[in-house]
């Protein structure tokens, strides 16, 4: 077994780990605050206008109707296709929408790889012509290579110098955000260069062949080593940066901005509440007193004696 495959495992093994640790630890927070911004997707036949069921007479005894095809809907175009930055931050757009097209292509590719290597372990042919599954999997896996390639490496490149140009961009970026785009624009450009040198993807797919049934690889391609190394050198660093936004995304929709179960007596949401409002507070302002508890600071005097101030 080569370096490159040890390698391999174990950055699959911190990725994994690393996700994993990130979820539970966002899934156990405290009780967040809650935006209640309308319309919620999730609201059956009151989406469209804003509505709740909060509006319903004597709301707390009817049950809440609920559509999570609202809800996928909604998050589908924010995940494919950047919505929020396409209305309110169009040029940034311009960049990131390929970007991020070009990921979700290259988990594609990655995806239509493994498939190759399965077929090909099974004895099937991965070639164009062979009048089987795997061709299909061939040209999906040149498509989705070669283009989510393309056009990650153009999205990162214009990410990259837009941080660089834009005041309000540089000012908020630290040197992590650089290396990050640099460390995915040497993946998607060694993934090119992997196809210029081996235009069907076999090297790669001996390689991932090789990891799934703990055997050697045999000789491969230069750079099909250092594309494979780079790939793995991300998933290492992956999960250490905030490129896990992927994990929180689904938190900040389903449990910030959407979430709007009542606070009733002998609920769960009650209970959390209550818990968070026995903290203690570790900081200070003109408003707040340090040492006391949540609870004692939203009943205390002293917020409207400095609001009253000012």
């Amino acid at each position: 077994m080569s370096g490159l495959q040890l390698l391999t495992y174990l950055a699959l093994v911190v990725f994994v780990v690393g996700v994993a640790y990130k979820m539970i630890k966002i899934s156990r927070m405290p009780v967040h605050l809650r935006w209640d911004l309308y319309p919620i997707p999730h609201e059956k036949g009151r989406n469209s206008y804003g509505g709740s069921y909060y509006e319903e007479v004597d709301w707390w005894t009817k049950p809440a109707e609920i559509t999570m095809a609202g809800e996928v809907k909604a998050m589908s175009k924010e995940i494919f296709f950047i919505q929020s930055m396409f209305h309110h931050n169009r040029p940034l757009w311009v960049f990131s929408f390929p970007f991020h097209a070009g990921l979700y292509l290259s988990v594609g590719f990655v995806v239509m790889v493994y498939l190759g290597a399965i077929l090909t372990k099974a004895g099937v042919a991965v070639a164009a012509g062979s009048g089987t599954w795997g061709q299909i999997v061939y040209y999906v896996t040149l498509i989705s290579g070669l283009i989510g390639a393309v056009l990650g490496g153009f999205g990162a490149i214009g990410l990259f110098f837009s941080r660089l140009a834009k005041r309000e961009l540089r000012g908020s970026s630290v040197v992590t955000d650089y290396f990050n785009l640099v460390l995915l624009l040497a993946v998607f450009v060694t993934t090119i260069w992997v196809w210029a040198v081996d235009p069907s993807f076999s090297s790669l797919r001996a390689f991932i062949g090789g990891l799934v049934t703990f055997s050697s690889t045999g000789t491969l391609p230069v750079i099909t080593g250092v594309n494979m190394t780079l790939a793995a050198l991300f998933l290492l660093w992956l999960p250490a940066t905030h490129m896990t936004h992927f994990v929180g995304k689904y938190f900040t929709y389903h449990k910030v901005r959407w979430e709007d179960h009542p606070n009733v007596r002998g609920s769960k949401l009650e209970a959390a509440i209550t818990e968070a409002l026995g903290y203690k507070i570790d900081w200070s302002a003109p408003h707040i007193k340090k040492g006391g508890t949540w609870a004692e600071a939203a009943t205390s005097n002293d917020h409207k004696e400095s609001n009253k101030d000012a």
